[in-house]
């Protein structure tokens, strides 16, 4: 009985998607093996001519949005009614259809409805971004758009990155409780991140690039400058050489290997509200793994190197996590761009929230078992701390 009621929703689904009354589906009650992941909405696009089911997965931190065609999105509906949700709720122009599952019973349920218009499917329009304006002298400078002010075609990728940065970094900036706040960017290279931000933040923050090539620092300035950017500088030296005293913000995007600790120490030691890193590379870590004395059980996912490279990521940043908690800050780990743009595409957010202190023991023990599980001896980021 079960499976015929899962097939005459799906049935409502095929046909209300056919015949162009679909408005959405809403999958909760979510009870499966991801982490995280609280409910489905799905909606039909056009893209490129083609019709599809349009997926947003909502998980705790983040949205994931993945289009499918229809033999491939009504079986994975199937699958996810069976084993995975025990709720959807269609809606359609003409009526409502929910559905229940209690275990191996089904009950469907719909409501007639009227005056509903179906929502537009186009899918191949502009974008709504933080940065609309392309006529910006810092735009130009940064090679992103042409002479005729628009983005050029080989930096739409890289427009739509500074965007997505944009979108996550200026609430968080925001959200900090000063009328003007500090951001140090630790390993600023071209400045992508700084010229957007302080541009969308219409000069309300004062951002200072710290970067160890003479010649991007001069670069960037001059772009400043051009730009009437005022508050925005970049200024020569290594991450650690700096002195990031009254800092509000300290940002490391890419910074390779142990420089993103340094960034990381950097903020906590000036006290920062805001601690936000995009890590690349975990050397130090893997090769601690490498040459260490992993747990037995752990063999068969350390002999492949590929696999000694992931675990070292998520080990080095577990670490990282760790020790931002122990500081005193609420720690977030989340995908900020997609893996399709770089595989280096994790951001760590750690905002300070006053538990400097608490539940310390517990934390340093979660440590030393990890180090003790992965064969690690020594993170670099707890020799900063002098733990």
């Amino acid at each position: 009985m079960s499976t015929e009621r899962i097939e005459e929703f799906l049935g409502a689904v095929k046909a209300a998607f056919a015949a162009n009354t679909l408005i959405g589906l809403k999958l909760g009650g979510y009870h499966g093996a991801e982490a995280d992941l609280k409910s489905i909405d799905v909606k039909k696009i056009v893209a490129k001519g083609t019709e599809k089911f349009s997926f947003t997965f909502h998980y705790k931190t983040r949205d994931i949005i993945k289009n499918q065609i229809q033999p491939e999105a009504l079986g994975n509906l199937r699958t996810a009614l069976r084993d995975e949700f025990r709720s959807a709720r269609l809606a359609t122009t003409e009526f409502d259809l929910t559905f229940e599952r209690n275990g191996d019973k089904v009950r469907l349920k719909r409501t007639d409805v009227a005056g509903r218009v179906a929502p537009s499917t186009g899918h191949d329009r502009a974008k709504n971004r933080p940065l609309t304006a392309t006529d910006k002298p810092w735009l130009h400078a940064l090679g992103i758009t042409g002479k005729d002010g628009q983005v050029r075609n080989d930096a739409q990728d890289k427009f739509r990155q500074i965007n997505k940065m944009v979108e996550i970094f200026a609430p968080l900036i925001q959200a900090i409780k000063v009328d003007k706040p500090r951001i140090v960017d630790m390993g600023a290279g071209k400045g992508y991140l700084d010229f957007a931000l302080y541009d969308y933040l219409d000069g309300k923050a004062d951002i200072i690039g710290v970067e160890l090539r003479d010649k991007l620092v001069a670069d960037g300035n001059a772009t400043a400058a051009a730009s009437g950017f005022a508050g925005l500088s970049f200024v020569p030296g290594t991450i650690l050489d700096y002195d990031a005293t009254g800092a509000d913000a300290v940002i490391a995007l890419h910074a390779c290997d142990t420089a993103t600790d340094d960034a990381i120490y950097q903020g906590i030691k000036a006290g920062a509200s805001l601690i936000a890193v995009a890590p690349c590379c975990h050397k130090q870590i893997r090769r601690q793994m490498e040459a260490g004395k992993p747990a037995t059980e752990l063999g068969v996912l350390l002999r492949h190197g590929i696999f000694l490279e992931r675990q070292a990521e998520m080990v080095t940043d577990t670490f990282r996590a760790l020790l931002l908690e122990l500081s005193g800050y609420r720690v977030k780990v989340f995908e900020f761009v997609s893996d399709a743009h770089t595989p280096k595409n994790n951001l760590v957010v750690a905002e300070k929230d006053g538990r400097a202190g608490r539940d310390r023991d517990a934390v340093l023990k979660q440590i030393a078992e990890t180090k003790a599980l992965f064969g690690v001896e020594r993170h670099y980021l707890e020799g900063l701390l002098g733990l």
